[in-house]
């Protein structure tokens, strides 16, 4: 009996305490101001357009009378807006992400955010943060989407959008402002724009790779230059849209076409006539690369290249190449069209 008491003391000092079932790899430490929550061993979740995503948020230990809320930061109006609130047991869901989010809790000690069809809008900050009185903590994760950034202007010419305008002219095309982290990694991948364009949270920008008298001057080193925040009523520039990955198909259709008739071809084959965006997409993520011009939905003729050459533009790097705003009435062009999954 004694023998059996003895080893059962010997095993509850072996034992490892139930905190650390969760313990983080040798090497790296838990933060010491986090009590409850652990901190991610990953930050950053990388994601597109239409996928799932879970961001991880996970206890080391249960408090009582606890509270797990989860928020999204909002760059544009230095908000936070509520997502899910949950004490365990039961939750609940708020805001316009509601219908796509959920609990991942795939055991009693994860309140893992899980958001579903991931949309553009989702890109950002969040916050998972443990309410418990006095002991409140939290940690800040970033959804980040893959994507491209192109520069955008409507057709009576440059700086003509207002924040509100450039805001609704990108979403008009299938994107959304691009935040500052999406502009600047879009320059470090070789956007060079001279022209200078209203981003997420209201600040104005425009990058350059090739310094240039008309762009700053020679002077000036490469990089994003800014106009920092400006009156989003009365100050006006282009914009700077970002685009994801596509739910859908971009293809051409040849012909001599006007604006018109463009979209009608799209829709006899059941299609729309592609916008901006999508054919953005389809260049990034599909390598759609072709050397004709094509209406777009916003009236413009556009062609992707990813494989630069010489009857295409001669321009030594891959992009979208953009004939403007030509007339509606012009029988030169065939047609860009999007067809859904």
């Amino acid at each position: 009996m004694h023998r059996l008491l003895l080893l059962g003391c010997l095993w509850l000092l072996a034992a490892p305490p139930a905190s650390s079932i969760f313990q983080r790899p040798t090497g790296t430490p838990a933060p010491l101001h986090l009590q409850y929550l652990l901190e991610p061993l990953h930050p950053t979740v990388h994601t597109r357009r239409g996928a799932t995503a879970t961001l991880p948020c996970v206890l080391r230990a249960l408090p009582h009378n606890y509270r797990v809320k989860w928020s999204k930061v909002e760059p544009a109006n230095y908000g936070e807006n509520v997502i899910i609130i949950t004490n365990g047991l039961y939750h609940k869901n708020y805001g316009p992400l509601s219908p796509r989010v959920r609990l991942r809790h795939s055991h009693r000690y994860d309140a893992s955010l899980t958001i579903t069809d991931v949309a553009l809008e989702d890109e950002g900050r969040y916050r998972c943060q443990l309410v418990n009185g006095l002991e409140d903590e939290s940690i800040s994760l970033t959804l980040h989407l893959e994507g491209v950034v192109f520069p955008y202007q409507p057709s009576n010419g440059r700086y003509k959008f207002n924040y509100h305008e450039a805001k609704r002219a990108c979403e008009q095309q299938d994107s959304r402002l691009a935040t500052y982290q999406q502009l600047y990694k879009a320059w470090t991948e070789g956007l060079d724009w001279c022209n200078a364009g209203w981003i997420l949270d209201g600040t104005v920008h425009y990058p350059i790779i090739n310094s240039r008298e008309p762009c700053g001057g020679r002077l000036l080193l490469p990089g994003v230059r800014t106009y920092g925040a400006r009156d989003k009523q009365k100050d006006r520039f282009d914009a700077f849209c970002f685009t994801s990955a596509l739910q859908g198909q971009v293809y051409f259709i040849r012909g001599h076409l006007n604006f018109k008739e463009a979209g009608q071809a799209c829709r006899n084959h059941g299609a729309a006539i592609a916008k901006v965006g999508q054919l953005y997409s389809a260049w990034k993520f599909s390598q759609l690369d072709r050397c004709d011009g094509g209406w777009l939905a916003d009236g413009s003729v556009r062609y992707p290249i990813t494989t630069p050459r010489q009857r295409c533009g001669g321009l030594p790097d891959p992009g979208v190449r953009s004939f403007g705003f030509p007339s509606k009435e012009m029988r030169t062009y065939g047609t860009y069209c999007f067809v859904g999954k």
